[in-house]
């Protein structure tokens, strides 16, 4: 795919992909692509704009992202799949994935970044709950919940994560050659995809995989506290570490 750019000149450097999915996040996603311009790392910023109908991608343009449009919504799956394609094709050495709804912290991008370039890693998970991390108005059901998640995945992996719903990742592009990773399955389209990632690396001998302190800082209340629907979507969320480890899916 060929992204749109902005009247910035786009970066040459081929070493960093940072991906943004993003879905109706006008007001936010400006603040985003602002904030990791301002850390001076050199980067690509590419802002995936999931079909949004409010103006999410002329302000992550303006702000100065390239921004690939999908034609139809597909989920953050679908974004960050878009993603992660894109740098492959464009020979990304590495890449990361930060919500484009200012939930995280581009500040701390160095804190994920310096295992991958120290060759101490080849994915980092972001974690709130590990020391040095920090929990910006989460609500109690929320934080419960999240513990729990990141237990049973534990559980099920033999793998200590302590934040296993936490989107802030960073990656080498070259686990995408592990075999048993498959992101071009329809069903990982939505909160699928990034548990079912996760999982994968974390199970497979030949990817090193760690965490990392990093902040989330969740919006007052409403639809801007989360787009997630209960019970639905949380499944979906679940859902992939039962079926890998019962081998219902690949």
């Amino acid at each position: 795919m060929t992204p749109d750019s902005s009247n910035q000149e786009p970066t040459n450097d081929k070493k960093i992909l940072i991906i943004l999915p993003a879905y109706n996040e006008k007001g936010k996603i400006g603040k985003v692509v602002e904030k990791i311009i301002a850390t001076k790392i050199p980067c690509t910023i590419l802002t995936v704009d999931d079909c949004s109908n409010d103006g999410t991608r002329e302000e992550a343009l303006q702000a100065g992202a390239e921004v690939i449009t999908h034609k139809h919504n597909t989920g953050v799956g679908g974004g960050i799949r878009t993603g992660i394609h894109y740098g492959q094709e464009h020979n990304f050495e590495i890449g990361v994935v930060l919500s484009g709804d200012d939930q995280h912290e581009p500040s701390e991008l160095p804190i994920a970044l310096a295992p991958i370039e120290n060759n101490t890693a080849d994915f980092v998970q972001g974690s709130r709950y590990m020391e040095g991390g920090q929990l910006i108005n989460e609500r109690l059901f929320r934080k419960v919940t999240t513990h729990a998640y990141s237990w049973i995945f534990s559980f099920l992996t033999g793998v200590k994560i302590t934040d296993a719903t936490n989107g802030f990742r960073a990656f080498r592009f070259s686990i995408f050659s592990e075999p048993t990773i498959n992101l071009d399955q329809d069903w990982l389209d939505t909160y699928e995809l990034e548990p079912y990632l996760l999982y994968k690396a974390v199970t497979a001998k030949s990817i090193r995989v760690i965490e990392a302190p990093i902040t989330i800082r969740y919006h007052a209340v409403g639809k801007d506290f989360t787009k997630m629907r209960p019970v639905f979507d949380w499944w979906r969320l679940a859902r992939p570490m039962f079926m890998l480890k019962l081998r219902i899916r690949k």
